[in-house]
């Protein structure tokens, strides 16, 4: 691209000095033939009022002191030449030449030299040449220089892109230029790329650490109970037994790997999300649903309160499940004759689904912590689970375009609250 914008550059500046030489020859040309037009008409009339003799004396006397020597002939009507001025050197050649026929027929001639304006369009010439050949340097300069300069955001991509192929690191980045154009877009575009690759890389290194040390432990119960079972006197209700405690810790162990999996999914922003549009009222009411047998069994009374126009943008299973795991805490953590209310509703341009209990309450310092996978505080050591609920919480949440928090005090319950972008009123 470069070459071809010199190419026409030097093109058209060649083809300007061109016209310009043509032009400066022409108007030396045309000045010419003015003087000797003049020249013409001023011997005719001095001719005219004082005859050959007045036009002879005028013709030697500017001989002798014009700046500007003319050849003068004057031929009578027999063509005998009455008057002669042809300063010596001049070539007949080298003379532009016009006439003037009289009305007793003499016939008036008048030339002017063309050396001067030769010479002076010689110069021209050599200043010209001059300036294209500069023209031309600097045009192939610029260009390489623009060229260079064009390419160097490339070169750096490609400097980048080879240095992750060589070393494996996707932690390298592109500085930006800062000038907005095409290539730093690409370039930040690039960027987003290697972030979004090093993300995923980050969540598989460290679903599979957590994979390896969660499931040390339930497939070393699951060994446990085969090898008791072995080791003991051969009986077919114990076995019956061992093999019940192993489906149990298998599905135990499935669930634990299909919850990692879906956490690092959505932490990593591969969780796939068919999206549509959601009434958050309709969430709360399966999800209240779901879990109201288990909370009558236990004594604590679950309320319900939702906006049906609150409408959000998302997945409609994955956004069940989160409100099911909030619930399922509220529900387990709160003693008998407790109440866990579910609200639905709309604040600003933000959708609110909040889980609200009566129950233990978390401990500040563990507030923080509770979102971590696996984490099980003291209060919670008593209850049966994972500790990975409120981590896939949070994934799925944040898959959304949304966020999640808690306020707590211990003995007098939590209030957990999702934000998420508001749809639209149905």
């Amino acid at each position: 691209m470069a070459a071809w914008y010199a190419t026409l550059f030097v093109a058209g500046s060649i083809a300007i000095v061109v016209l310009t030489y043509f032009l400066t020859a022409v108007s030396l040309e045309q000045r010419d033939q003015q003087i000797i037009h003049e020249k013409l008409g001023e011997y005719a009339l001095v001719y005219e009022r004082g005859g050959i003799g007045a036009l002879t004396d005028l013709v030697r006397a500017q001989q002798s002191t014009a700046p500007e020597r003319l050849f003068v002939r004057v031929l009578d009507r027999g063509s005998e030449t009455v008057v002669l001025s042809g300063p010596e050197g001049w070539r007949p050649e080298s003379l532009q030449m016009a006439s003037l026929r009289l009305g007793d027929g003499t016939l008036v001639e008048v030339g002017k030299s063309t050396d001067a304006r030769e010479d002076l369009l010689a110069r021209f010439r050599a200043v010209l040449g001059l300036v294209t050949l500069s023209i031309v340097v600097i045009a192939l300069g610029g260009g390489l220089l623009a060229t260079q300069t064009a390419i160097a955001p490339i070169r750096r991509l490609i400097d980048a892109v080879s240095r992750i192929i060589r070393t494996g690191r996707t932690d390298a980045r592109v500085p930006l230029a800062g000038t907005g154009d095409a290539i730093d877009e690409l370039t930040s575009l690039f960027n987003a790329m290697l972030d979004k690759i090093e993300a995923l890389v980050r969540g598989m290194h460290d679903s599979l650490d957590n994979v390896s040390h969660d499931l040390r432990t339930p497939l070393t119960r699951l060994r446990g109970t085969a090898e008791t079972a072995l080791a003991a006197r051969p009986d077919p209700e114990r076995y019956r037994e061992a093999l019940a405690d192993c489906v149990e810790e298998s599905d135990r162990v499935l669930v634990m790997l299909n919850t990692l999996m879906d956490i690092s999914e959505a932490e990593s922003g591969a969780m796939p999300l068919q999206r549509e549009p959601v009434r958050l009222a309709d969430v709360v009411a399966r999800a209240v649903d779901l879990y109201h047998d288990a909370a009558e069994a236990k004594g604590v009374t679950l309320g319900a309160a939702a906006d049906p126009a609150v409408v959000v943008s998302g997945d409609r299973t994955r956004l069940e499940q989160a409100a099911a795991n909030l619930i399922d805490n509220a529900v387990k953590y709160t003693p008998a004759g407790g109440r866990v209310d579910v609200e639905a509703a709309r604040e600003g341009d933000r959708a609110i689904l909040r889980v609200r209990d009566t129950g233990v309450g978390i401990p500040a310092g563990e507030q923080p912590l509770i979102w971590n996978r696996l984490f099980r505080g003291d209060t919670s050591r008593a209850e049966r689970g994972l500790g990975l609920g409120l981590s896939l919480v949070k994934a799925i949440v944040q898959a959304h375009g949304g966020t999640v928090d808690v306020a707590s005090e211990p003995a007098r319950g939590s209030s957990f609250t999702v934000a998420l972008p508001i749809l639209s009123p149905m």
